[in-house]
């Protein structure tokens, strides 16, 4: 037979002959995206975020307003005061200064190693955890932006300490000369948002009976957030409230992935 007379291959095979390195514009190994792709997504989502909250700066007497009106209303609704909570911390030295450490050190290392986690272990879901925390945090900025907040530890009203300030460590300088963040957009807590992502994420691709035990990450982080003075009860009710109305929108993935 000659090489005429062949049959012809299909238009899938020859493509999978011709030269050039798989999945460079496509789907990375696993259905994911292409790595580099989504770090510099990441990178410029961060960064605009940061600029974000520092548009915000030079609202001072408007956020110290919006604290006593943040207050007022937690009282007239009846919800705990976060006193509370920081007397429990300060029982013990110890205990105030992980409650420190806990917010300083494990919220952008443990929102980063889920989120590669799930990247890689996890491909079918990761699209949809990236496009949660994109939309929860978008969100958070709009709010930032347009109700500045000063936090509990700022408002003598409260009479709550700063407790990283007192005993380290300590993650804002004073807010006259921080350069970094915006020390006035506690409303919300993304402390809080990112670490229910990250249960809601770790419970929803699971199977094994303790993946409940994912949820004690969001409760440990409202206990420090509150106890340490940096949020309000009410800046955890709004972002998971903003939560609750992007799972909504944003639905999880049906398909089944294969136990990591």
């Amino acid at each position: 037979m000659s090489l005429l007379d062949q049959p012809s291959r299909p238009a899938a095979a020859l493509a999978r002959l011709r030269p050039g390195r798989p999945g460079v514009c496509g789907p990375g190994p696993g259905g994911r995206p292409r790595p580099v792709r989504e770090l510099v997504l990441i990178i410029v989502l961060f960064g605009a975020y940061k600029l974000g909250r520092l548009l915000a700066n030079g609202r001072v007497r408007e956020a110290f307003d919006n604290a006593h009106r943040v207050w007022d209303l937690e009282r007239l609704l009846g919800l705990p005061g976060e006193a509370g909570v920081q007397h429990g911390l300060l029982h013990s030295g110890l205990l105030v200064h992980a409650a420190n450490c806990y917010y300083a050190y494990v919220h952008f290392p443990a929102t980063a190693a889920f989120l590669l986690w799930i990247y890689l272990r996890r491909p079918v879901h990761y699209r949809w955890t990236r496009r949660v925390i994109v939309a929860i945090t978008a969100a958070a900025l709009v709010l930032h932006l347009l109700v500045p907040l000063a936090p509990p530890r700022m408002l003598p009203a409260t009479g709550l300490i700063d407790t990283a300030a007192r005993f380290g460590p300590a993650v804002y300088g004073s807010p006259q000369t921080d350069t970094v963040s915006n020390q006035y957009a506690a409303m919300p807590s993304l402390h809080i948002g990112w670490a229910a992502v990250i249960a809601l994420g770790l419970i929803v691709t699971s199977r094994t009976r303790w993946r409940w035990l994912w949820l004690l990450h969001p409760v440990v982080t409202i206990a420090v957030v509150v106890g340490t003075a940096n949020h309000y009860w009410l800046d955890g009710i709004v972002v998971l409230a903003l939560l609750s109305v992007t799972v909504l929108l944003l639905r999880p993935p049906l398909a089944a992935e294969p136990a990591a």
